[in-house]
């Protein structure tokens, strides 16, 4: 058997000939070469929607990320019709078992926890388990002493789970405050899109909130609030941009420079942690 072969078996050449569509321009690329473009298209600058497992790769110093709670799978609480069918499906689509990965890795050499919801299971959207894995995320980095680092995508709220689905807000919420408490920096980058009970919740409730350019952020859709209010919405509404200039974000970043930023911004805070850390000791001491 040739080495070509063997090397095919082992799925060696998939991502050289698996291809993408840019949904705004329409034109197919190569995956190795979008991978290699941080996922933009090259022939518009289109941003196109990432994997966790893409994103988290795009910003962790590499062999640095260890993954935890990756068994915890969901049930069907409230006996949801056919909901058992669609979790099966975005799992064999996915190779994941939630809509977000969890663990914790180093930033420029900075440990930190790390967590990336993943719009290609069910849209991101929120249920028990992904506001378990959040949560429980959020309490490690409390116990390590950790920042932690969000990129959240999602629909908001996974109906299929009812009011289990929303109790995760107040869930996910109380750790972050239990996190900021405890003196630790919580970093959100917002993607496309972010919306619902996440950008209600844990998704705005960073101490530095990023994004990605011209991602989607709100709450209720457009057309919703237009229906609501009987009035027409400005250009660009609940864009990236629109959100900069109205002061609900604090800055958006381009993927190709966000891991400098990220590590920049970790840098800033260990070192200031560090010196109140020790500042606390020599009072002690006293």
């Amino acid at each position: 058997m040739k080495v070509k072969d063997v090397l095919s078996s082992l799925g060696f050449f998939d991502h050289f000939t698996e291809k993408r569509t840019c949904k705004k321009c329409g034109t197919e690329e190569n995956y190795a070469i979008l991978r290699a473009n941080n996922m933009i298209c090259p022939h518009c600058n289109t941003y196109m929607r990432m994997t966790a497992e893409e994103r988290i790769g795009l910003v962790v110093d590499a062999d640095t990320f260890k993954e935890t709670d990756a068994g915890l799978e969901s049930g069907n609480p409230i006996d949801f019709p056919d909901y058992a069918i669609k979790l099966k499906r975005a799992k064999k689509a996915t190779s994941q078992n939630e809509a977000v990965m969890c663990g914790t890795a180093k930033i420029g050499g900075n440990k930190c926890a790390v967590f990336a919801m993943d719009s290609t299971f069910m849209m991101g959207s929120m249920g028990s388990i992904v506001g378990e894995k959040i949560t429980r995320l959020f309490e490690k980095a409390i116990t390590e002493n950790l920042p932690v680092i969000g990129f959240t995508t999602s629909g908001g709220a996974r109906m299929q789970e009812g009011i289990f689905s929303l109790m995760q807000m107040a869930k996910i919420s109380g750790a972050v405050k239990r996190h900021s408490d405890a003196g630790n920096l919580y970093i959100t980058v917002l993607t496309d899109p972010t919306t619902g009970g996440v950008t209600a919740s844990f998704a705005m409730q960073g101490d530095i909130l990023i994004s990605e350019p011209k991602a989607l952020i709100g709450f209720a859709g457009q057309r919703v609030i237009e229906q609501t209010t009987g009035e027409k919405l400005p250009k660009g509404f609940q864009r990236a941009e629109f959100m900069l200039e109205h002061g609900f974000i604090d800055m958006i970043e381009e993927r190709g420079r966000l891991k400098y930023t990220l590590t920049t911004l970790l840098n800033i805070h260990c070192k200031k942690k560090k010196n109140t850390d020790e500042r606390s000791r020599m009072k002690n001491a006293e």
